[in-house]
């Protein structure tokens, strides 16, 4: 972090000493000091700005969590539940990985916390050690793409993409959860390929005892989440402003109830050498159930009050530390022991620890941000940015899916050896415009969440990537391998994440925008798990059985067919017509239920430069077209049917998406009359069916 702000520093200096693509006129002692240190362009900008408001509670609550013990609740139960099957303790780090990477900062600490357990267990069940690495890599990584937290992300995308923490959640979550269901997969590939069986069960049961449990328990959380919500809305609504007062009192009982019943298990931590048996499902579930209610309060606050994340950070924060103090002595009263004095002592201890562990936790961060606000501060001094812009269109040539492929690549050397926070601050800043401008260029116009979430993503995968991969190197040091021959491994899993952007930046349902119902939900949703699915077996040559070359390619097919229908469909007829700029107003009344219109601008930016792009703008709500622009930042005004931007509200997404005051719209771009695209599914499945046919006959016959 320090070289690379370093650089930034000399570049700003040295500019008019640069190659003629990257000279500038340089910036003097005085005006590089006053940009980086005293606007809000530089060290003190967004990032550092949003790491002291917001990141630091989440910092705070992961590692109070930790402190309190719920990382080694999350990976018992884990282990409990999926120890027993084949590859069961790989299975195990997914989700493990999955749970604690959700309020995790950082994938090395998301490896480092679980894979201290899981790696030995993988590693005594028969996978190979640079496999075991690999998995929980992978697995860790991950967890930096999943809500709510993302590595801090998800709070630094608000404030550059101008969209709602709750939107910001919602579009993250479908890719994140199909990644590590493909991941899942894998692993259990991995496990037939090998014939690696899992650990002994504590207790045995038949097949169809099993599935009976299985299906009790999922159902008893559905019904007992339900009943929980219904019960919590009520109480909103009968007891008005008191409410929260009620919820207090039956948070409180509710803890205490959990805490007595987590005190008869007798659950004592397990280290994983030790671990012979998979411990027992019911009395490990029960032994740290109350560690789920700051997370309760947590997502309550987040999707159902409407609080802001900060807030709601604080209240589960709040709820937490009460929680690290009196579990101690609650479960020494509930047991009978006579050491109260003592058990509160360890309590407060725990807290004070707790803080310190936040703390430090923080600083990292906290001086990530402030050295990538450096960086923010040279791309905004010297315009570096307009230079990636050039280098990528003129690379690319215009070629869409290389200009991706170039943004990726240099995503992932920007990543090298960065923290996920200043990774996201980097990718962002230098690479996000690039994808929105050459893009829009060239007729791909993507809401600005999709463009963020497609450098994000590659900024991670520096993580993994040998020779660099920093959660790799983590891995292999646990697991005592080769850490370039576990990165290339980790590779080989990651595939799967890596390809989803390229997938939700050509069909953004995947991101669950422009979701019409219900029903268009669940055929996305089963659609991309399929999808992932099937290319997870492509790229592991297995699927019911070793693969032939013809039924890989064939399974690649079928997945990109499911992951984006829309392309062969575009084949056959182009989604969108032109229409003239003056039809605007008249085409937004007749189409009031659209959340975003196509629009094409042009005119002459402060530089002097003649600017002609697509953009993608969602609209707000409103009665009239004008208020639906209004809403976004946008004031039109027609003139002798010319549509001019009269005004764009500071801060508004028109302003983020970069419309600019004095430019007229040229056209706008309206969906065509045809076949809806999901008729390509059932082609994919006819030919997924004939590939369940051949594997299967060759199956029989060995």
């Amino acid at each position: 972090m320090v070289i690379l702000a370093l650089f930034f520093l000399a570049y700003s200096f040295l500019g008019p000493h640069m190659p003629a693509m990257l000279a500038h006129k340089g910036a003097g002692l005085s005006k590089a000091a006053s940009h980086y240190w005293l606007t809000t362009e530089g060290v003190f900008g967004v990032a550092l700005g949003v790491s002291a408001s917001f990141i630091f509670m989440f910092v705070l609550f992961g590692a109070l969590l930790e402190r309190a013990g719920a990382g080694n609740y999350f990976i018992l139960s884990a282990m409990s539940l999926l120890g027993h099957f084949r590859g069961g303790p790989a299975k195990a780090s997914v989700v493990a990985s999955a749970s604690t990477g959700m309020i995790s900062g950082s994938s090395i600490a998301n490896v480092v916390t679980t894979g201290t357990f899981t790696i030995p267990l993988m590693k005594k069940v028969g996978y190979p050690a640079h496999k075991a690495a690999a998995v929980e890599t992978a697995a860790s990584v991950d967890g930096q793409i999943m809500p709510p937290v993302m590595g801090a992300a998800a709070f630094l995308m608000v404030e550059y993409v101008g969209i709602p923490y709750t939107e910001v959640l919602k579009h993250a979550l479908l890719p994140a959860v199909i990644s590590y269901v493909a991941l899942f997969y894998i692993v259990h590939l991995e496990a037939v390929k090998a014939n690696i069986h899992g650990l002994p069960p504590s207790v045995l049961y038949t097949r169809k005892q099993r599935f009976v449990r299985w299906g009790l328990t999922l159902s008893g959380i559905i019904i007992f989440s339900s009943l929980s919500y219904a019960l919590l809305s009520g109480i909103r609504i009968m007891f008005d402003q008191m409410s929260t007062v009620v919820l207090f009192f039956l948070l409180l009982i509710s803890y205490v109830l959990a805490v007595r019943i987590s005190a008869r298990q007798k659950a004592e931590p397990l280290q994983a050498e030790f671990l012979e048996k998979t411990p027992p499902v019911a009395s490990t579930l029960k032994s740290g159930v109350y560690f789920l209610l700051p997370v309760v309060v947590l997502v309550w606050n987040l999707m159902v009050e409407h609080l802001s994340p900060g807030l709601s950070a604080f209240y589960a924060t709040a709820t937490l530390i009460g929680i690290v103090i009196t579990q101690r002595p609650l479960k020494a009263f509930f047991e009978g022991k006579s050491s109260l004095y003592q058990e509160w002592r360890r309590g407060f201890q725990d807290l004070r620890d707790g803080l310190v562990m936040g703390s430090r936790n923080m600083v990292g961060i906290a001086i990530a941000t402030a050295a990538a606000g450096v960086i923010v501060g040279t791309v905004t001094l010297t315009g570096v940015g307009l230079v990636m812009i050039e280098l990528v269109e003129l690379l690319s040539g215009g070629n869409l899916l290389l200009m991706l492929i170039l943004v990726a690549i240099i995503c992932l050397f920007l990543g090298l050896g960065l923290p996920t926070t200043a990774n996201y601050i980097v990718v962002s800043t230098l690479m996000a415009p690039v994808v929105v401008e050459v893009g829009a260029q060239n007729g791909l116009l993507v809401p600005l969440i999709a463009v963020h979430l497609f450098v994000f993503y590659f900024g991670l995968m520096a993580d993994v990537t040998p020779p660099v991969g920093l959660a790799t190197y983590a891995a292999a040091g646990i697991a005592k391998t080769d850490p370039l021959k576990a990165g290339v491994t980790a590779f080989s899993y990651s595939i799967r994440t890596a390809i989803l952007p390229f997938m939700f930046i050509f069909n953004t349902q995947l991101l669950l925008i422009g979701i019409e119902g219900y029903g268009h939900l669940t055929l996305v949703v089963v659609s991309a798990t399929m999808a992932s699915l099937l290319f997870a077996a492509a790229t592991q040559g297995w699927f019911l059985c070793k693969n032939r070359w013809w039924e890989t390619a064939a399974l690649i097919l079928i997945a990109f067919a499911l992951f984006r229908p829309g392309f062969f469909m575009d084949l056959y007829k182009e989604p969108f017509r032109q229409l003239p700029a003056s039809q605007l107003f008249s085409t937004l009344e007749s189409s009031t239920d659209k959340p975003q219109v196509r629009l094409f601008i042009e005119g002459m930016n402060l530089e002097g430069d003649e600017v002609r792009r697509g953009l993608l703008l969602p609209l707000a709500e409103g009665s009239t077209s004008k208020e639906r622009l209004q809403g976004s930042g946008l004031t039109l005004l027609n003139f002798n049917n010319e549509i001019q931007i009269t005004q764009v509200r500071f801060g508004s997404i028109a302003d983020k998406l970069g419309f600019e005051q004095g430019f007229k719209v040229t056209g706008l771009e309206i969906p065509v009359e045809r076949p809806a695209k999901e008729w390509i599914y059932l082609v994919a499945l006819l030919l997924l069916a004939g590939i369940v046919a051949s594997q299967r006959s060759r199956k029989k016959a060995k």
